[in-house]
């Protein structure tokens, strides 16, 4: 598996999403990808699956310490006393002392208690030593930049929805000139890569999926980890299968382009312009 250097920590370029899964499926699942190789796991307090993700990591024949875990603030447990007891809970239903990775789920909103409120909170986690790093989902490049300003810990992530359809090339290059690592979400888009000409042709070349030439451009990127989700094992294989191979610059640059929608990467071979 390989791995991103950043702020000097090492984190899995390819981890398991486990959103929507839930009970003794999640459970079966993490433990199944921990096995094939998988070192990093992402949950979340809103997922609602915390405990079966422990339940899973218990199961495999893994040391924790070689499994990066990650999961995130629900958006009623903003307040430093909600952070402080929320957080506690998910180490208790994930069966272990420490997180690897705390993430703020959402951007603040009126409601919820001030951003800065919150990131001290978490901080207070990080020196007591229950919390390793932490991290942010969803945030701008504004708002990650506010993020990094007010937290004394540096912000090790910002997990955000990146795939072939979705540019998020402003806030990569913040993340680059920051050490920030990019954490992509849905890289898949939901499914929406494994019928695309385009992915099909390049991936023709290598044998490889659509899937697996989605997933292999994201971590061909400088700084970018991908956590799809995957509940069968064939496909928790398929999707670590995609190190035995590189992208060409065009290929990278085809993908890449801003101007294509959902539809847009959508056509036929001849179209291709390499």
């Amino acid at each position: 598996m390989e791995t991103i250097e950043v702020q000097g920590t090492s984190v899995p370029a390819l981890g398991l999403g486990t959103w929507q899964l839930t009970g003794p499926t999640c459970t079966e699942t993490v433990e199944t990808a921990l096995e094939l190789g998988y070192r990093h796991v992402d949950t979340a307090q809103a997922y609602g699956n915390e405990r079966q993700v422990g339940l899973g990591i218990e199961a495999a024949d893994v040391d924790r310490d070689d499994v990066f875990l990650v999961t995130k603030l629900d958006g009623s447990n903003r307040d430093a006393t909600s952070v402080r007891q929320s957080t506690r809970e998910s180490l208790n239903k994930l069966g272990t002392d420490t997180l690897d990775c705390l993430l703020i789920h959402w951007p603040n909103t009126p409601w919820m208690a001030p951003l800065e409120e919150t990131l001290d909170a978490m901080n207070d986690l990080v020196d007591d030593g229950v919390v390793e790093h932490i991290g942010v989902s969803n945030f701008s490049p504004a708002r990650l930049d506010r993020a990094r300003e007010l937290s004394d810990a540096p912000v090790l992530t910002d997990q955000v929805q990146y795939h072939p359809y979705w540019d998020q090339r402003k806030l990569l290059d913040y993340c680059r000139i920051h050490d920030v690592l990019l954490t992509a979400y849905s890289p898949l888009s939901r499914g929406g890569v494994l019928s695309d000409p385009a992915l099909v042709t390049i991936g023709n070349r290598y044998g490889k999926s659509p899937a697996q030439v989605a997933l292999r451009w994201l971590v061909q990127q400088d700084g970018v980890a991908a956590i799809p989700k995957a509940s069968s094992r064939e496909h928790l294989e398929a999707n670590m299968a995609i190190f035995d191979f590189e992208l060409t610059d065009d290929e990278l640059a085809w993908i890449r382009d801003p101007s294509k929608t959902k539809t847009g990467l959508q056509f036929v071979r001849s179209q291709l312009p390499f």
